[in-house]
């Protein structure tokens, strides 16, 4: 079902135009600082990829691609990319990528499944990276290291909008908070997932939440992870699991937290059978991408997405996602939003 929240008395900052100048400047200086942060070049991705060969990425594990027969193919049928953990990995090996090196995109996606609202849309684009590591740094200090750089450039960029837009005041805190999913669940028992991230993220304004996609103590998963790219069953530190997590910042538009980032460093070979025993989903070993990794033909890495639309939302301060990028929208959501002040592209 789609939703819509409903901002207290929302009054844009900027007009159409002025969003549209400021999404061109946060895409190119943020992608720009990413890059130096992480010493990674840019490369071409697919729209695309065949069904069947397991480079798209699941997700949550329960979402659907959207697919297409090729005529000039004999009606073989190529899938919609979800995002492209899988396919980085691939990349980093056939442009043999040093180690300390990686890659980016600019990723376009389509989310049939997604549940559409302020903060989620039919349409996804993101800055798919990944990085070569070693197998020495699978370990929580190295996950660390990385968020921080990638905060880093955050701040950099919340800097520069207040500069071109001084009305926009920045709000990041200068610092990322550090915080297991199952330490939040023992701060806040009485809370389901969402409500912990909102207590945590409006406490310290910018939260990375370390290990989601592994079964917690309560017997259930702070958020769900497909079994074959982000590791979130090796242990990271005091007997916790995960060596992945997710970004937010607090939204005060939405007064909620935001998800910005999901990232990871990457299931190796064991991490892999492990991961896949425990999904049941064993049957994947023999797809394309999984042969190779088992084969031992890919580089350990650490990747993640960074939505590029909400980046803006959350800089431009906007209510709803359709106010940065042009969409589909249900007609009773696109009436109310903008009696609401958040006109729909």
């Amino acid at each position: 079902m789609s939703y819509l929240i409903e901002p207290k008395q929302y009054c844009p900052i900027l007009d159409l135009q002025q969003t549209e100048m400021g999404i061109k400047q946060i895409k190119d200086f943020f992608q720009q600082n990413l890059s130096s942060e992480l010493r990674l070049r840019r490369v071409t991705a697919p729209l695309f990829v065949l069904k069947g060969m397991g480079i798209n990425d699941d997700l949550n594990g329960v979402e659907r691609a959207v697919t297409f027969p090729i005529k000039d193919m004999g009606d073989e049928r190529a899938e919609i990319v979800h995002s492209l953990a899988k396919w980085k990995r691939l990349t980093l090996a056939d442009y043999k990528i040093q180690e300390c090196y990686g890659i980016y995109t600019d990723m376009n996606a389509i989310r049939a499944d997604e549940e559409l609202g302020n903060l989620h849309s039919l349409y996804v684009d993101q800055w798919d990276w990944e990085m070569v590591m070693s197998q020495d740094n699978r370990n929580l200090d190295f996950l660390k290291e990385v968020v921080r750089r990638i905060y880093a450039a955050l701040v950099r960029t919340e800097y520069m909008v207040y500069e071109m837009f001084p009305a926009i005041t920045p709000i990041l805190p200068k610092e990322i908070t550090f915080i297991h999913s199952e330490e939040l669940l023992q701060l806040y028992p009485d809370m389901d997932e969402k409500e912990r991230e909102n207590t945590i993220t409006q406490k310290h304004g910018a939260v990375f939440i370390i290990g989601i996609g592994g079964e917690l103590s309560n017997g259930k998963k702070h958020d769900g992870r497909a079994p074959d790219y982000d590791d979130w069953t090796s242990t990271s530190e005091n007997g916790y699991k995960g060596l992945n997590g997710d970004l937010l910042v607090w939204n005060p538009i939405l007064d909620k937290a935001m998800e910005l980032s999901s990232m990871g460093i990457r299931v190796n070979k064991e991490v892999l059978l492990k991961q896949l025993e425990i999904s049941g989903q064993e049957d994947r070993k023999e797809l394309y991408f999984h042969r190779r990794l088992l084969n031992g033909e890919l580089p350990q890495s650490i990747g993640g997405g960074i939505g590029q639309s909400r980046l803006c939302m959350f800089y431009l301060r906007k209510g709803h996602i359709g106010e940065i990028q042009a969409g589909i929208w249900p007609k009773d959501m696109r009436v109310k939003a903008e009696s609401l002040g958040m006109p729909l592209i």
